[in-house]
């Protein structure tokens, strides 16, 4: 079993975390149900994996419904993840 990263410091918002944050805000984006989820936009696999895997572990994006493993379903952000994008759009 994984353990998720703990930290007191907010998660860095650069710039691909942000892009990849507002794919899956506008619905482009699935997870496979996996302990590493990985994250799909527009149904090619992300780049960066290791940041998928990190926004799914620091709670920002989440499967919308189970799945079995392996199988992907839509991602949609949790409160923390919405409140980065909203933080970040504010900001700039």
């Amino acid at each position: 079993m994984t353990t998720p990263l703990a930290t007191s410091e907010p998660p860095v918002a650069s710039h691909r975390v942000l892009a990849m944050l507002r794919a899956v805000a506008a619905g482009r984006a699935q997870v496979s149900c996996s302990a590493e989820p990985d994250l799909f936009v527009d149904g090619v696999p992300c780049c960066d994996q290791f940041t998928a895997h990190v926004l799914a572990h620091e709670g920002l994006v989440r499967p919308s419904q189970p799945g079995t493993p392996g199988q992907r379903v839509p991602a949609v952000l949790t409160t923390a993840g919405h409140a980065l994008v909203s933080g970040a759009q504010a900001a700039a």
